[in-house]
């Protein structure tokens, strides 16, 4: 429907055309909806979801308040990183990139890098990045890296470096140079070019006191049944900054091949998260089999490698869950198992869901329902007493439930609703400035009205 509104010359013509224009919007609304509510709903029912500001070459939606930096070639050169702040930079696809920390000596620090290649590229499965974090004398404090897999398909992948306090190596305050470099096999496959960069550090703070050095001996790593019910719609984001939170419960939505969808589950300290992910069936007739087809992922506050899955797909319904994970706790991270030492503090932990480009050519575009089915067990407790302040401050607090929520709970991704929930925190002075115009000139309409009828 396309409404046009014509603005009459005269005063008394304006007012009544604005009454008129109001009334129109407010007959697209729910019933129930306030019609000088119309203009501010329907503007932001106009307006993008957060999880499809994204990147027009790649899908990912990179912070919107990210700083563009340019990687240097060596150290000499490297710009400084700033905890708490999130960078944009760029990868080539030969030679490192070096970027700069300051760091006191107590400090550990998480750099965790997310490489976006472009939505058509071709890569191989042992192609990905590398990210490291060496001192002023070139010791390396710690490596990781992050691989696109089995499913041969393009998508973010994340490794996080490292700079632990108290270790033997690294311990002493200073400078010290985050190091990003392309994996590659020489494949001539691999298509050549940068790829996109999301940088985005946090350190965390010394204890106040001394607490265990060991990991907990016991918990429970029963798989508990998943959840059942109806799943409640909920769209997920398009990259970590725009990840859409989920409690406990079932969720259900849609994805495309090649597709990368971002949540965001609150997990408190003491708390133990599991997490089931269903791939429905097609409805066609297509038959194949496509091995690694969907990859759900988890990640924990600082964007760190905590576990994944596949699942091969042949177009009938397919299941499985994570593997269980300990209750969060700081002392996890002094097990051996990488699984229990990724969870060690509370906060956002992110479930990254991908369907491989490749299934679009066995079955189709889609698009495919997915249905996660998250646990969180567990009474949360107070957690460590820290000697400071994580940056970001809140980067360990697990987040409290947003409009996006109540929106999910009350009906899904209705757009109507979803757009009373955006107007509420989302648009801001620009939206709440037209109700306002729109208020005052109903009301002034009215008095005019009301002051031209005949009296007894």
């Amino acid at each position: 429907m396309i409404l046009r509104l014509r603005t009459a010359g005269r005063r008394g013509d304006r007012t009544a055309g604005a009454l008129r224009w109001t009334a129109c919007l407010a007959r697209l609304l729910p019933r129930g909806t306030p019609a000088v509510l119309a203009p501010a709903v329907l503007l932001t029912a106009l307006l993008p979801a957060p999880s499809a500001m994204a990147d027009g070459g790649s899908g990912y939606a990179f912070a919107a308040h990210a700083r563009t930096v340019r990687g240097a070639t060596g150290t000499a050169d490297a710009v400084p990183l700033e905890p708490g702040t999130v960078y944009r930079s760029s990868l080539p696809d030969k030679g490192a990139r070096y970027y700069r920390l300051e760091l006191p000596a107590a400090d550990t620090a998480y750099v965790p890098v997310t490489a976006v290649p472009p939505a058509d590229a071709t890569v191989s499965a042992s192609d990905g990045i590398a990210v490291s974090v060496e001192n002023a004398n070139g010791t390396s404090c710690d490596y990781q890296g992050a691989r696109f897999g089995a499913g041969l398909s393009p998508r973010p992948v994340t490794a996080v470096g490292r700079r632990d306090a108290g270790r033997a190596l690294c311990q002493d305050a200073g400078t010290y140079y985050v190091v990003v470099e392309r994996l590659v096999t020489g494949s001539k496959t691999t298509t050549p070019g940068s790829w996109d960069l999301e940088i985005a550090p946090v350190t965390e703070p010394a204890l106040a006191r001394a607490a265990a050095t060991t990991a907990p001996q016991s918990w429970n790593s029963a798989s508990p049944r998943p959840l059942t019910g109806d799943p409640r719609r909920r769209t997920g984001g398009a990259g970590f900054s725009t990840a859409r939170t989920l409690g406990e419960g079932v969720w259900g939505t849609d994805i495309t091949p090649g597709q990368t969808l971002y949540y965001a589950v609150p997990v408190d300290w003491g708390q133990q998260l599991h997490a089931t992910v269903d791939l429905g069936s097609t409805s066609g007739d297509a038959h194949g089999y496509v091995s690694a087809a969907l990859n759900l992922s988890l990640y924990n506050p600082v964007r760190g490698y905590v576990d994944d899955l596949s699942l091969g797909y042949d177009g009938t319904q397919k299941s499985s869950s994570l593997d269980p994970l300990p209750p969060v706790t700081y002392a996890n991270r002094y097990a051996v198992s990488g699984e229990e030492n990724a969870v060690r503090f509370a906060g956002a932990y992110y479930l990254v869901v991908h369907l491989t480009g490749q299934t679009a050519d066995t079955f189709g575009q889609g698009p495919y329902g997915v249905t996660l089915r998250i646990r969180v067990d567990g009474t949360p407790d107070s957690g460590p007493a820290y000697a400071g302040s994580p940056v970001p401050k809140d980067v360990f607090d697990a987040p409290a439930a947003d409009r996006g929520d109540l929106v999910g709970a009350a009906g899904g991704d209705d757009p109507a609703m979803r757009a009373l929930a955006v107007a509420g925190i989302g648009t801001g002075t620009a939206l709440l400035l037209v109700l306002g115009v729109w208020t005052l000139t109903a009301r002034r309409a009215q008095t005019r009205a009301n002051a031209q009828k005949p009296t007894a």
